[in-house]
């Protein structure tokens, strides 16, 4: 795979987990956990510019998201919802920000369907107000 190949696939599913992540807030429920490295790279790079990447996660999550800090280890809630709209994750999900893939862990979710693992950044809201204009995610 070229890097051009590997960044558009890593932008597909950081918009794909923007999606994900505006439906979770729309129900109540927590962010979900940014687990890849290999995307959370392609998301520092789009924040690099602030309106870009505001268009990016309007367009996505039909409002602004932010990055935010935030660590922990465990079982990654959201899996079975980005399952539910788009299949199994992909490998890229298992992979660091050069690429390299852990087999490991990716072989234990193939085995079975679970994602535990380590994190260090989740999505929030853009205002804490919720004054942000909302429009509807494509």
């Amino acid at each position: 795979m070229d890097t051009a190949t590997a960044l558009s696939m890593e932008l597909i599913e950081l918009g794909r987990f923007f999606k994900i992540t505006a439906r979770r807030f729309d129900t109540g429920q927590s962010a979900p956990e940014m687990f890849s490295t290999a995307i959370d790279a392609v998301w520092h790079q789009l924040a690099e510019d602030p309106q870009a990447h505001s268009e990016f996660t309007a367009e996505y999550a039909g409002r602004e998201i932010v990055h935010v800090e935030t660590s922990g280890r465990g079982h990654v809630a959201w899996v079975a919802g980005y399952e539910e709209a788009y299949g199994p994750l992909p490998e890229v999900w298992f992979a660091d920000a050069n690429g390299t893939v852990d087999v490991a862990a990716l072989a234990a979710y193939r085995e079975t369907g679970r994602v535990v693992a380590e994190w260090n950044c989740s999505p929030a809201p853009g205002d804490d107000d919720g004054n942000m204009p909302v429009k509807a995610a494509r």
